[in-house]
């Protein structure tokens, strides 16, 4: 019990101090989870409206999978993206193996399902609802899509934050991929399984006390829009 209170007055002090090695990891973590969401937004977000307003042959295929996807095992994206980044793999000459872009990579992989589910569903019931009226007015495809994303904007954001909380909390991808070199791909997630480890638990404990209070604030912002979606 003595060591636990210390460790948790040591990781508090890191915290309050704004100790550099835990302000590198944290900031880290937060770029490559941002890239990765946004990405995973530019990608999975059209994807999603296209599927809501579109009819075409193997259109229920693509939304299955597009759930299924939800639960890709996060080791087994991390080892794809390693073949494919290796040396002797098809993207090796690029040397991005063991870099951030990697772990950017692996993390669009794990998220963009993500947002073309959260996307899809509430952009084909205003797709029902004012379809017709977008039909009557000539409307193309595209345009209409852009409509829905206007009027259900909400969605936008908590598809954002679900890719988002989803990123920040992966561990198993990214060390594949971006082999938790301190200083250059460490984490918080690598660095708390790192750190426990080698029962250096003030630095685990320290970014562990970020990382739930980070993740406590996206759910709480994605579950106020929700909210504020429904008594609209």
């Amino acid at each position: 019990m003595h060591d636990f209170v210390q460790a948790a007055r040591m990781a508090l002090t890191l915290i309050a101090s704004l100790d550099p090695e835990t302000v590198g990891i944290v900031a880290l973590s937060l770029s490559v989870s941002l890239s990765a969401s946004l990405i995973a937004m530019m990608i999975g977000a059209p994807l999603g409206g296209a599927l809501a307003v579109g009819r075409f042959r193997g259109r229920q295929t693509l939304i299955v999978l597009a759930n299924a996807l939800l639960g890709l095992p996060p080791v087994v994206v991390g080892l794809a993206i390693y073949l494919l980044l290796s040396r002797s793999g098809p993207l090796g000459f690029a040397g991005m193996l063991f870099t951030p872009a990697a772990m950017v990579m692996a993390q669009v992989v794990l998220t963009t399902p993500i947002v073309i589910a959260l996307v899809h569903r509430p952009a084909a019931l205003l797709w029902s609802e004012y379809g017709d009226l977008m039909r009557a007015d000539g409307l193309s495809k595209a345009r209409s899509v852009q409509l829905l994303f206007m009027i259900g904007r909400g969605s936008l954001l908590t598809a954002f934050l679900a890719a988002f909380g989803r990123a920040i909390a992966e561990v198993g991808a990214i060390i594949v991929v971006g082999g938790n070199i301190r200083g250059f791909t460490r984490t918080m997630t690598t660095a708390i399984a790192l750190e426990t480890g080698k029962g250096e638990l003030a630095l685990a404990l320290s970014l562990g006390l970020v990382l739930v209070l980070i993740s406590v604030l996206v759910s709480t912002a994605a579950f106020l829009l929700n909210a504020w979606a429904d008594n609209r």
